[in-house]
């Protein structure tokens, strides 16, 4: 029954990294989305429902329900799936990612969203000026720069066509949350400056999840507080 877990935008399943460091367990699986340094494949048009069936397709490849776990991006994913297929999951963990038609999208997502103004940030986005951003937002330097440089064309495209379904997609999602019947639990930076901790509670209350955990960090928990993740990972699981 092993542990998957899923990163969000703009990452790379070494988001993973520091937790993995940290767990006990070995039966772990960091999935690499379609487009976040990895090919896209020639039959995955890619809207945040095809993303969805593709994860279904990795669990169900492996054979028994897993511990489902995901960040940002990752999280609104997740929770669909174990919406959808209650089945293939033993537990879910959601991490820092807002489904709620309450929610407003942060103004990267929004321009994002725009056509036109996606495309034009996106070609002058540079990995210089991403890894300043990233350690204002609380990923250490090292760590910010090796993110940066995986942020090519291929993920620049799959980040604006993810978002331009996210909103569409989402709010219809949030009406089937009470599908997710396994144990869940939320946890959130408190200090995350695109997402406001009251999604953390409005997610725990859709999902009927056991807890809501909130750390004294910002958006990129899995790396910020690893240790300590790791270890209400692993009450959890228990």
């Amino acid at each position: 029954m092993p542990a998957v877990l899923v990163h969000g935008i703009p990452d790379t399943y070494r988001v993973w990294n520091r937790v993995r460091s940290h767990l006990k367990r070995s039966d772990v699986i960091a999935l690499e989305l379609p487009g976040f340094g990895v090919p896209v494949p020639d039959d995955l048009p890619i809207t945040a429902d095809n993303y969805v069936d593709w994860i279904v397709a990795q669990i169900e490849a492996i054979g028994e329900p897993v511990d489902l776990v995901g960040h940002d991006f990752g999280c609104i994913l997740t929770a669909r799936v174990a919406s959808l297929r209650p089945d293939l999951i033993r537990s879910w963990v959601g991490i820092s990612g807002p489904i709620d038609p309450e929610y407003e999208p942060h103004a990267f997502a929004k321009a994002c969203m725009t056509p036109g103004v996606g495309e034009g940030m996106m070609a002058q986005m540079t990995p210089e000026d991403l890894v300043p951003q990233f350690v204002a937002a609380g990923i250490p330097e090292k760590e910010a720069a090796s993110a940066a440089g995986f942020v090519d064309d291929a993920m620049k495209d799959a980040i604006l066509k993810l978002y331009r379904t996210q909103i569409a997609d989402t709010n219809r999602w949030y009406e089937e949350l009470g599908g997710a019947t396994c144990r869940s639990i939320i946890v959130w930076g408190i200090e995350d400056e695109f997402l406001p901790d009251r999604f953390a509670d409005r997610l725990g209350q859709a999902t009927a999840s056991d807890a809501v955990i909130k750390y004294r960090t910002g958006h990129w928990v899995p790396i910020a507080k690893a240790a300590e993740l790791v270890q209400t990972l692993e009450a959890f699981w228990r």
